[in-house]
């Protein structure tokens, strides 16, 4: 009798729904959230139609999620890589959150998605991952870090069963159906809100520097910090949780709101929750206290742009600050797709069209086969994080600064270090979108039997991208 099995898709994509059944029971407001993102979607598609889908389906969008979660050491961080190996989700970008906003963010980050096409369009579960940097003078003495680093040395967040069937899973490329139950119950439940005590003193000495390290090396365990859905609509979202009575953050962060494509991602929240924990006093009592530490973000996710486009964006950061006018993004931004296509500025796939010409020959050039109707470009979604916004989301749900010591010089790190530590390529995340748009264009080069130096953006890959 065949045995049923569940291929790393299949893991995902119930692995993103238990944990969002586990959230939502959690924190009731995520829920809400939900709820709101699809009646918000469900009325853009009415008003809108096929141009509502033009960054991924209906079907896509409303099973989208992104979680983030924090580790506190190498190991931690590097059990956490195998987990989501199972799942089909590989380390995209190195994101570094220590110097992108005015807060104390002691953490440096990476995203755990999966890169090929088909499996973003059946299921892109994203996992952003941040690990706290307990060797960096800025935010640690030298008393704390080692105190710091012996508490985090003594922890298991995940045990060796859960380990063990994740490494069978991505080796195998697939579990039974008995062993992908028993890693899915694992695994979800290495996520949930911990009920054992927290030690006030030590989770306090902590936050003096920073909301985050507390939350991360001040418990015995890690959690779900927020879950995400993407919604088409964020600006209407914002309003329609305001007008329920929950605390939204002060800001959509992102691009802004204009009358062009939408590009990147936007996102906002809401405030992080005071949820009641058990704390435990220095003479051993235990009382019901709280903390804020998980909130509600929502995201709208617009096209990937290229590393021109990326640059263009970041310049009008540091010029603008973080939240640039619509005024100025239009004097920077072209108001079309097809701008952003001959500037170089964002990445597409090129098909070839159903109508296409058959009595001539196609042009020799990419955009003589647009003008011409040989082909078509269809917007390529962004898939990856903004540091600033990132650091941005943290900062607008800290309860206070912290403290960082800027004559102290930085630890260094960086994707290599990175990569090394948790024994995998982490891929740069322009190249997918560069590997994904070429091998669209040289496809339609063997198809009409036309030079492949159609080609826009050739990138020479490294090991890391």
């Amino acid at each position: 009798m065949p045995v049923n099995t569940l291929a790393p898709g299949q893991l995902r994509a119930e692995f993103a729904r238990r944990l969002s059944e586990m959230y939502g029971r959690e924190v009731p407001a995520y829920t809400t959230l939900v709820e709101v993102s699809r009646a918000v979607n469900t009325e853009v598609l009415q008003r809108s139609g096929a141009d509502a889908e033009r960054l991924g389906s209906i079907t896509r969008v409303t099973a989208e999620r992104h979680g983030a979660i924090r580790v506190g050491t190498p190991e931690e961080l590097h059990q956490v890589a195998r987990i989501f190996g199972a799942l089909g989700m590989h380390p995209v970008g190195f994101y570094d959150l220590r110097d992108a906003a005015a807060s104390a963010v002691p953490v440096i980050s990476t995203a755990f998605r999966p890169i090929e096409a088909e499996e973003l369009a059946h299921n892109p579960f994203r996992v952003f991952t941040s690990m706290l940097t307990p060797a960096d003078p800025r935010f640690f003495t030298s008393e704390l870090r080692a105190e710091l680093e012996a508490f985090l040395a003594r922890r298991r967040l995940f045990g060796p069963e859960l380990l063990e069937l994740a490494d069978r899973a991505e080796h195998d490329r697939q579990l039974c159906e008995t062993d992908a139950e028993r890693f899915l119950e694992l695994a979800v439940g290495a996520f949930e809100l911990s009920t054992e005590p927290v030690d006030k003193r030590w989770y306090e000495t902590l936050e003096q520097v920073s909301a985050v390290a507390a939350d991360i090396g001040g418990v015995t365990s890690t959690h779900i910090n927020h879950l995400t859905p993407r919604v088409l609509d964020i600006d209407a979202l914002y309003q329609r949780m305001s007008e329920r009575g929950i605390e939204m953050i002060d800001a959509i962060q992102g691009p802004p709101r204009w009358n062009g494509p939408d590009v990147l991602r936007r996102q906002t929240s809401f405030r992080a929750l005071a949820e009641p924990r058990r704390m435990r006093a220095p003479d051993g009592t235990v009382s019901t206290g709280a903390l804020r530490v998980r909130f509600g973000e929502v995201e709208a996710r617009g096209i990937a742009l290229t590393r021109n486009g990326r640059a263009r964006y970041d310049r009008l950061l540091e010029e603008y600050g973080d939240a640039p006018e619509p005024e100025v993004w239009q004097r920077n931004f072209p108001a079309t797709e097809r701008g952003l296509l001959e500037e170089d500025l964002a990445y597409f796939t090129y098909r070839l069209r159903a109508d296409r010409p058959r009595d001539s020959r196609p042009p020799a050039n990419l955009a003589g086969l647009l003008d011409e109707g040989w082909v078509r470009a269809e917007p390529i979604v962004y898939e990856d994080f903004l540091p600033r916004s990132a650091a941005g989301i943290f900062q607008s749900n800290l309860s206070g600064k912290g403290t960082r010591d800027n004559s102290r010089a930085a630890t260094e790190y960086d994707l290599d270090w990175l990569s090394s530590v948790i024994d995998r390529d982490i891929q740069d995340p322009f190249t997918g979108y560069e590997r994904q748009q070429n091998t669209s264009i040289a496809e339609i080069a063997r198809q009409l039997g036309i030079s492949e130096d159609l080609v826009p953006n050739t990138s020479t890959e490294r090991k890391h991208g």
